[in-house]
């Protein structure tokens, strides 16, 4: 992959900043009554392009079946804000994004989609997903 760090005039975080620590995972208190669908969209995403530093922007939507847990939205916004001056490609961030809910949450489905806004023509749509098998 050619670098492009001589044209990037200013610091681009590595994703290792990114951290859990402030979500704050809630008791679902109807996980023996019946199963709800959630869903969260964060419409003002903002990454950095890893090779260039420009700033990429998209809604990154979060559907999912709560086992124990739902998370609080403050925290969840908190934590989407760290990758503001990540660089990350879009399948990247994705993954990232499911890898650390599920690991907080412990969902029986999990679905994560980043719609990213064109940039040269092209837009970008990235969906992973998450199942408790049976």
């Amino acid at each position: 992959m050619k670098n492009y760090d001589h044209t990037i005039r200013y610091k681009v975080d590595k994703p290792d900043i990114v951290t859990t620590d402030m979500l704050d995972p809630i008791e679902y208190h109807y996980k023996n009554k019946r199963d709800v669908s959630i869903t969260i969209a964060q419409t003002e995403f903002t990454s950095v392009c890893p090779m260039t530093g420009l700033p990429d922007f998209g809604t990154l939507t979060i559907h999912y079946t709560p086992a124990e847990f739902i998370i609080e939205l403050k925290s969840l916004k908190y934590y989407l804000l760290q990758f503001r001056t990540v660089g990350m490609f879009y399948e990247h961030v994705v993954n990232r994004v499911l890898d650390d809910l599920v690991a907080v949450l412990s969902p029986k489905k999990m679905e994560v989609i980043g719609e990213f806004t064109s940039r040269g023509g092209l837009t970008t749509r990235v969906c992973a997903r998450h199942e408790v098998s049976s």
